[in-house]
Order: C-alpha cells, then sequence, then structure tokens
C-alpha cells in the first residue's frame, strides 16, 4: 500500500483524473496552502489532494450565525467540518497537480490543477494552518471488457450530447476526437455528465474501469430517455468544470 501524506481541499464536486480545476482561493486557510505550495520548487510537483464535501460547508461562515445571532463563527482549518472533519468528507478523492498558483496583490489565488490520481482518506490531522490529509494510493485496474464497453460507453455519450444539446435549444459544436483509452474514457465521461455529486463519486470510487464504464452506460441511457421527454434544459456546458469559489 502506498500512502502519501498532502494538504486537503474538500470542494462540493469530484474531481477525476485527468479534469482540469480551475480555483479562486480566498479564505485564509487555503491560502495558507498555496502558500505552502510555493515553496516547492517548479520543477516538482506541487500537490494536494480533493475530496468532495458529503456534510458541510466549502466556505466557512463569515456572519454571526442561527438561531443564535450572536454566536461567532467557527475558524480554523476545519471550520463548517464538524468536530471530525473526516466524517464529512467522501472517502476517495484525488490528488491534484497545481500547474500554475498566482497570487494577486489582495493575497487571495488563482490555481490552475489537474486530477491526477485516485487515492482513499485514511485520516486528516487539523492541527495546523489547513488540514492535511494521509492517503492511500489507488491502481486504476481494468476489469473484464472494458474495451468493449468503452466503445458502447463513447456511443451512448454522443447521443447524449446531441440530445442535451437540443434541449437547450442549442446546436452542438463540434466535438473533438474522443480517446479511445478505457480509463480515459471513463474519467472523461465521468466528469462531462451532467451528474448530481452522490452519482459522480460512485464513479470516482468504482472497484476498476470496467464497472465504471458499465455504471455509466446505464446511467446515459436514463439521461438520455429523460431528455428526450424534456422541451428545454438549463444551459450547461460539458466542456469545461466550473472554477470553485474555494
Amino acid at each position: 500500500m502506498t500512502t502519501v501524506r498532502l494538504p486537503l481541499f474538500p470542494l462540493n464536486q469530484v474531481l477525476f483524473p485527468g479534469l482540469v480545476l480551475p480555483l479562486n482561493v480566498f479564505e485564509e486557510r487555503y491560502r495558507a496552502m498555496m502558500r505552502e505550495l510555493l515553496k516547492i520548487g517548479e520543477d516538482e510537483p506541487r500537490r494536494f489532494a480533493v475530496v468532495a464535501i458529503r456534510d458541510g460547508r466549502e466556505v466557512a461562515p463569515t456572519a454571526p450565525g442561527l438561531p443564535d445571532p450572536t454566536a461567532l463563527p467557527a475558524r480554523g482549518p476545519a471550520a463548517g467540518f464538524g468536530s471530525d472533519p473526516i466524517q464529512a468528507f467522501h472517502r476517495v478523492g484525488c490528488i491534484a497537480d497545481a500547474a500554475t498558483i498566482r497570487e494577486r496583490e489582495d493575497g487571495t489565488f488563482e490555481v490552475l490543477a489537474t486530477g491526477t490520481t485516485r487515492v482513499r482518506l485514511l485520516s486528516v490531522d487539523a492541527s495546523g494552518p489547513f488540514l492535511v490529509a494521509e492517503l492511500e494510493e489507488l491502481a486504476e485496474d481494468a476489469g473484464d471488457g472494458a474495451g468493449a464497453l468503452s466503445e458502447g460507453v463513447l456511443r451512448a455519450f454522443r447521443s447524449y450530447q446531441k440530445r442535451l444539446a437540443g434541449a437547450r435549444e442549442r446546436t452542438l459544436a463540434s466535438t473533438p476526437d474522443l480517446p479511445d483509452e478505457p480509463s480515459v474514457v471513463s474519467y472523461l465521461v465521468a466528469a462531462a455528465a451532467v451528474l448530481d455529486i452522490p452519482a459522480k463519486q460512485r464513479l470516482l470510487q468504482a472497484r476498476d474501469t470496467a464497472t465504471r464504464l458499465a455504471e455509466e452506460l446505464k446511467l446515459l441511457r436514463a439521461e438520455t430517455a429523460v431528455i428526450r421527454h424534456l422541451p428545454s434544459l438549463p444551459a450547461v456546458d460539458l466542456t469545461r468544470a466550473p472554477t470553485s469559489p474555494n
């Protein structure tokens, strides 16, 4: 078992390997994290772990709370996540490699990172200025029939995109060539499909690529069938992840 100890950045979204993650960092705990990452030489990976929040707040409250209007909000690395922060997070996440960390004049940061490797959350240390996690790196096994499933998922994904574009009353832009490596396909589709966090989390923590692809095939067919009967849907950009407000 390969374990690593990395800064932990909980978000209200699921990060997949290969997915680009833009961040707008303004809370002090995450600013401290970025300042620490900047101490790492540019020729070394500036890595942190991202986990989806199960129960808690991505951004800590900054004003007196309810029902007591005089109660001051909690502060510190675990603010918003309770007394035992690991319980607030999904246990499988993804390592992010920060390609760009740019500090603005006001001390906030603009960060552009990419998901690399899945990890399992083992423990969380809240004793410092930001959360630090002990993590187990998870291997990506192909499973049985991943190649054939990948072809089926790509066909279903193209149909899903066409249906979604039609429901949004817009023309589907020309789609670049999609990958044919099953694990890459599985993560691309998981990131691009319009699904809620629990569904995306299940895909992230699938035991192997084939299992993830099989689940995606079911989800895509079900979502395409639903879209077929809807007159319109809110616009959603399938190719870019939203910038997290930290």
